[in-house]
């Protein structure tokens, strides 16, 4: 992922309710959710949720499948993972060791992170 990319996606972010849209769908999952599902769920009115899944698809957050007369969205996991391995692959510079303690006092399940790798084999 280049920078570009990262800032379009965590401008997307920016907003409180897109940011909630790709929560729930994230814990839907593969399953996804069709629009009046979500509308629904997070009692947010169509036109408005509308608006806010077109900015969610443009930067790439989401992914939109026909499905008769309803749409289908479902959150683009693989972004998401690029997105944080892209704000966390220089971590500590490579200083695995000095990484691993500020991981531990994070809340993420060890994981969900990516690996660490040692300091020497980063420069070989």
């Amino acid at each position: 992922m280049d920078q570009i990319r990262a800032i379009v996606v965590l401008e997307s972010l920016a907003s409180g309710l897109r940011l909630e849209v790709f929560r729930l769908l994230v814990r839907q999952g593969a399953q996804g959710m069709v629009a009046g599902e979500i509308s629904s769920t997070l009692d947010i009115p169509p036109t408005n949720l509308s608006f806010h899944l077109k900015n969610l698809n443009h930067a790439g957050l989401v992914t939109v499948e026909q499905e008769g007369r309803f749409q289908r969205y479902r959150a683009n996991m693989a972004l998401m993972l690029d997105l944080v391995a892209y704000l966390t692959e220089e971590c500590c510079a490579g200083d695995a060791e000095q990484c691993e303690s500020l991981r531990g006092a994070s809340s993420v399940p060890p994981g969900i992170l990516p690996a660490l790798r040692p300091h020497a084999e980063a420069d070989s």
